[in-house]
């Protein structure tokens, strides 16, 4: 019979090695610690990785999607249509530009927006489309493209859960008009805090750049360098979005075992499959023909009519056994804020709310052991039988 874990399982905890921890020693007795050569030497790796022209490094995904819209002119009157199942971040980087999120409902089985849901949701007003790959799933691009291309939208992806993710032959990163990800604690390659955009655009590409800087202009992060002084000047009213070289230094070495972190997940992966296909939970549908899953995020949904269970009452009792877990996400129309502002019901977008009651994400990290892993399975079992 399965006891409680010694040691607590913490969700999402990442696999730092040794070579990352030595590239930030370094930085530190390098003396440069902010906005610098290994900044320059990360975004190339990312641009090499993804087959972007571009890619700008930012200090957070947030960050990206919020510039990515400034530097085309969202502002207020706009609207920008989204998922409500996403984190904060995707909404919150709309609202800060004066836009407003319009949201529409996600397909029940991958959980990714409904591009049908998208063409209805569009107005004289519509301005850009911002798909989320939830928890690693590339979403529907064909369509979603077609879409936008019909209706002369810009699409933004929001791919913090998907670095690793392919879409019949083409990369994420390399689809839309921008792409943003996160390098947070819990995503798949980390640099503690940290985001990304990629693009084709050049006149994008530099305007991110300096928008991130206090709108600097370009490369101003040179001006201290041991060229001499350089002097600046302020071409716009920037933020300050800045990634760090200690940061970096993480992510530079991250990046060297981008493919092997992933096979990891994959074995993980199938162990759960394996393990829950008989229990009362329907597991993660399988990805679609010719894409490649990030395999960010194991999202069980549980049935709660069947074991007489709350989602939050099998967290806790999970929680209780040492194992920590994660939910993505309780749909943001269901927030105070957003049904406040926007006047959204329950019941607008059934399906997301659907998933809300019921969705729990399990630990799925390269750090995890296959004793890390049994213990998850066994901790499963033992709540959803219990009476």
């Amino acid at each position: 019979m399965f006891r409680k874990r010694e040691k607590y399982l913490i969700f999402g905890s990442p696999l730092i090695e040794e070579p990352e921890i030595q590239e930030v020693v370094d930085t530190l007795r390098s003396g440069w610690l902010g906005t610098g050569p290994k900044v320059a030497r990360f975004e190339n790796i990312f641009k090499e990785y993804t087959g972007a022209k571009y890619a700008m490094a930012l200090n957070s995904c947030t960050a990206g999607l919020h510039l990515s819209m400034i530097v085309i002119g969202i502002r207020s009157g706009d609207e920008v249509i989204t998922t409500p199942l996403t984190f904060c971040s995707t909404a919150n980087a709309i609202i800060h530009t004066g836009a407003t999120p319009v949201f529409v409902d996600v397909e029940r089985e991958t959980m990714n927006i409904d591009p049908e849901k998208i063409e209805e949701a569009i107005t004289p007003r519509t301005r850009v489309i911002i798909p989320v790959h939830f928890a690693g799933r590339p979403c529907n691009m064909d369509a979603i493209m077609d879409i936008a291309r019909q209706h002369d939208l810009i699409v933004i992806e929001d791919a913090a859960h998907c670095i690793e993710g392919w879409y019949k032959g083409e990369k994420i990163g390399n689809i839309g008009d921008m792409t943003c990800f996160s390098f947070y604690v819990t995503k798949n390659i980390v640099t503690g805090e940290g985001g990304m955009v990629t693009t084709n655009k050049e006149v994008w590409a530099d305007k991110i750049k300096m928008y991130g800087l206090h709108g600097l202009s370009k490369d101003a992060w040179r001006r201290y360098s041991d060229e001499g002084f350089i002097h600046y000047q302020v071409l716009f009213p920037g933020f300050k979005y800045n990634m760090m070289d200690i940061q970096a230094s993480l992510g530079i070495h991250q990046m060297k075992r981008i493919d092997k972190y992933l096979k990891r997940r994959e074995e993980i992966w199938k162990m759960y499959d394996d393990a829950f296909s008989s229990l009362p939970v329907t597991c993660p549908v399988q990805p679609e023909h010719n894409t490649v899953h990030a395999r960010h995020l194991y999202t069980l949904l549980i049935d709660i009519d069947k074991i007489k269970k709350t989602r939050d009452d099998i967290q806790q009792e999970l929680h209780e056994l040492n194992i920590g877990t994660g939910i993505h996400f309780i749909s943001l129309h269901l927030h105070d804020y957003y049904r406040k502002t926007y006047g959204f019901k329950p019941d607008d977008f059934p399906n997301a709310k659907y998933i809300s009651n019921r969705t729990i994400s399990l630990p799925l990290s390269a750090k995890l052991t296959d004793g890390d892993v049994g213990d998850v399975v066994e901790g499963v079992k033992k709540v959803l039988h219990r009476g």
